[in-house]
């Protein structure tokens, strides 16, 4: 119950930020908004995926192999989105700080969703791999037996195992040292600058802040192993592991995101708050409604 209240605040936040990027097109124009709003509803999949797999777990012990597949790689798909998205929100943060200029040629509309498809294709490449390297070494009818819905699982063969270790070497290798080089040229661009200063300082907040979410996203990848030799020192608390880890490798990240563009940006917070404003009016009336209705029958 706990984890699917979580799911459903976190739904609603997400929700009411891309229902304001589509009400105002303003926010079309503009690249960085366009990869926020793209962090989002990866964030909203990957979180909702993951709570029905977690559900699954607890309500059916096994289901069909070939849907647990299905929804395997859509959550590793999505996983592996956060990070690169991170590291192309923070390669815009130090193009409009340090390249003020060149930044309405260098950002555009067009390149930045040629970024998000790079992203996918990037982030679709391991998923995609698992997949025929086991329909290379796993038995034909394997995908039509019932398994406990797990990656380790279901992805068996050890061959998978160290190429996704290289998988995640080199992709969290490339979005740690963008980090650090965008916030160390940030860093420098804010020491020799004389004006506008809060820009700066805001946009090396926010990179900082990217950095405490790749640290997050990270567990996902050292957590799941460490939850096996956990369970098996554990066997009875098998069910509260997994518990534990969902919470700090899904859940907690995932408050991040709102509060980076949604709370500290000005111009999104303004149009955000008006947002849930007519919502929270639209409410009002309907149940004043109903109350009448209730009080003259």
């Amino acid at each position: 119950m706990v984890a699917m209240l979580v799911w459903l605040a976190l739904s609603v936040i997400n929700g009411s930020m891309v229902g304001t990027f589509l009400r105002h097109s303003i926010f079309y124009e503009d690249p960085r908004y366009i990869m926020f709003i793209y962090m989002v509803i990866n964030d909203a999949v990957q979180l909702t995926l993951v709570t029905a797999l977690y559900v699954v777990s607890y309500v059916v012990s096994k289901i069909l192999a070939s849907a647990c597949c299905l929804l395997i790689m859509t959550a590793i798909l999505t996983t592996r989105s956060t990070p690169l998205i991170l590291a192309g929100m923070a390669v815009e943060c130090y193009i409009s700080i340090c390249f003020p200029l060149h930044y309405s040629h260098l950002c555009t509309v067009q390149r930045t969703l040629w970024l998000i498809i790079i992203i996918l294709v990037l982030s679709a490449a391991p998923p995609i791999t698992d997949l025929l390297i086991s329909l290379i070494k796993e038995p034909p009818d394997f995908f039509h037996t019932s398994i406990f819905c797990d990656h380790s699982l279901l992805f068996r063969d050890r061959s998978i195992y160290y190429k996704n270790c290289v998988f995640d070497t080199t992709y969290f290798s490339f979005v740690f040292f963008t980090l650090l080089y965008t916030y160390c040229k940030i860093m420098l661009t804010a020491r020799a600058a004389s004006t506008d200063l809060v820009s700066v300082k805001k946009a090396r907040n926010t990179v900082l802040l990217h950095g405490v979410q790749l640290l997050l996203c990270m567990l996902a990848f050292v957590v799941p192993s460490m939850q096996t030799p956990l369970i098996q020192l554990f066997p009875r608390y098998g069910l509260e592991i997994r518990y534990v880890n969902f919470l700090l490798v899904y859940i907690i990240p995932r408050f991040l995101s709102p509060m980076i563009y949604g709370f500290r940006d000005e111009k999104f917070r303004k149009y955000w708050t008006r947002y849930l404003s007519c919502r929270v009016m639209r409410v009002r009336p309907s149940k004043l409604v109903t109350l009448k209705l209730g009080l003259q029958l």
